[in-house]
């Protein structure tokens, strides 16, 4: 964690309201906000079949910690709140949550991250807000290869969520984890999906989050190989907004195609984001330890201007790219990975 002597120091140095920027000239405007670390999935990459030992809840950070965070870095600059989870629609009162960040605290892009079982219920909610878009989590369209993959067998209501929010007009990201026993056939069906439907279909790296040991040989991915050979036509858009995702059009489908190369972390250069986990713990990049104690700094009665300045002061000591992040953290080194629930994916 960072020092606070620094921090406090510079708090005279920065008005509330400018802008994030770290030590490498990157502006911070997208904040991951992970609410909860329980779900209703046992994805074999996220986590064990027996879950993770849950945080138990008042250790996790209240909904009104979590609307001053949010207040706090909307005063630096943030444009982007991302909620996460686990899964953000288990935690009850996600959806009165998500509606406070919209008319409350006028949060200009507000989008959640979920694995779409118990979301279609929510989505004429979502609709109304308006939020800015949804990312599903989606591996596969098959039965079994599905329960397989996630230890549960709920790919109807995931598919609820995924064409429930077509129709609706919600903008639609789906996101499909490419690990070692991930088909072609896996793919070439979902990208079929996009023929058909205007949505953004990404193909993401297998990252080292399992939340087990996994001694297994680095994967050689060549997605874009991949996809190449799935859809000949396949061309690569050039895009003006910063992304994690590469994306491709096909001719005659009306949506895109993507992959998100989190493994490779060749988007670092140009990273806005950073991350809170369910904890209250600042994370200035998803392979790192932890950078900031949010939650003791908000218990512990920490004026708000105090707080910004122990943020600006953490990232101002950001290494350049998750590589660099992971050596100096000794990532890799524990026995387990940990799981993506518990930092908020």
């Amino acid at each position: 964690m960072c020092s606070n002597t620094a921090a406090f120091s510079a708090a005279s140095d920065h008005g509330s309201d400018s802008a994030l920027i770290d030590n490498h000239g990157r502006p911070i405007t997208y904040l991951r906000l992970a609410i909860t670390d329980r779900c209703n999935l046992r994805c074999s990459y996220c986590m064990p079949e027996q879950g993770v030992a849950a945080i138990s809840h008042d250790e996790m950070l209240s909904y009104e910690e979590l609307e001053r965070l949010v207040r706090l870095f909307l005063g630096m600059g943030v444009k982007k709140v991302r909620i996460t989870g686990g899964e953000p629609f288990v935690r009850r009162g996600c959806i009165d949550f998500l509606e406070r960040l919209k008319q409350e605290l006028r949060v200009k892009e507000l989008v959640v991250t979920t694995n779409g079982v118990e979301t279609s219920r929510y989505l004429k909610r979502l609709k109304a807000l308006p939020i800015s878009g949804i990312n599903l989590s989606l591996d596969t369209i098959d039965g079994q290869r599905f329960k397989e993959i996630t230890r549960r067998d709920r790919l109807s209501q995931v598919l609820d969520t995924l064409y429930g929010a077509l129709d609706l007009g919600i903008a639609l990201k789906v996101n499909s984890v490419v690990t070692e026993q991930t088909t072609d056939d896996d793919i070439r069906r979902l990208g079929l999906l996009v023929k058909e439907h205007d949505f953004s279909l990404r193909f993401i790296e297998k990252m080292p989050f399992s939340g087990v040991h996994d001694a297994a040989a680095a994967i050689d991915y060549r997605l874009q190989q991949r996809l190449e050979a799935l859809f000949p036509d396949l061309q690569e858009r050039k895009l003006e907004e910063v992304s994690t995702a590469r994306l491709f059009t096909v001719p005659g489908f009306a949506g895109s195609l993507g992959i998100i190369e989190g493994s490779s972390r060749k988007f670092c250069s140009a990273c806005n984001k950073i991350r809170i986990t369910p904890q209250g713990v600042l994370k200035a990049c998803l392979y790192d330890s932890g950078v900031l104690d949010l939650k003791r700094l908000l218990r512990d009665g920490v004026a708000d201007g105090d707080i910004a300045a122990q943020i600006r002061s953490c990232l101002k000591h950001r290494f350049a790219d998750g590589h660099a992040t992971q050596a100096a953290n000794g990532f890799g080194a524990q026995t387990d990975q940990p799981s993506m629930a518990s930092i908020g994916g």
